[in-house]
């Protein structure tokens, strides 16, 4: 199926790109969530007199982002859990832990954003993560897992 892309998307385009995409990708995700747009004739013709508009809104979300990751970037998060004597963790650590405990530190972080490329955290210690704010602005933090 051919779309037009309304904003950044990773791994398939800009704003504004033609693609062909799966059907099921297209109505299933990009679709719904309103990041792109059916490739007829009067939706070409309605994105570029909305382009202005659509760009605008898309560098606003950027310098949003960008803003957002220099709070964010540096900051360690404190999560306590139980842990045995050697260190590991009865039950681990997850995105979704993280998340709570950035909003207790004022950080508003969408779970999905966190990305945690060895899983979830198993034992005690400090791991660094990265946060995805935008496709374009990625944030460090460090999470401190401690026993309680």
């Amino acid at each position: 199926m051919q779309i037009i892309l309304l904003e950044k998307v990773v791994n398939l385009g800009n704003l504004g790109d033609v693609v062909k995409v799966k059907d099921g990708y297209a109505r299933n995700f990009l679709i719904p969530k309103r990041m792109a747009k059916r490739a007829t004739p009067a939706a070409m013709a309605e994105f570029e007199a909305r382009r202005a508009d659509l760009e605008k809104a898309q560098a606003e979300k950027l310098a949003a982002a960008q803003a957002e990751a220099q709070k964010l970037n540096g900051q360690t998060v404190t999560v306590a859990r139980k842990a045995g004597m050697d260190g590991r963790l009865f039950g681990s650590v997850s995105n979704f832990d993280i998340a709570e405990a950035l909003l207790a530190a004022g950080f508003t972080v969408d779970k999905a954003a966190i990305r945690m490329p060895e899983g979830p955290l198993k034992a005690i210690g400090e791991f660094p993560l990265d946060v995805a704010l935008h496709t374009d602005v990625i944030a460090n933090i460090t999470v401190a897992v401690a026993a309680e």
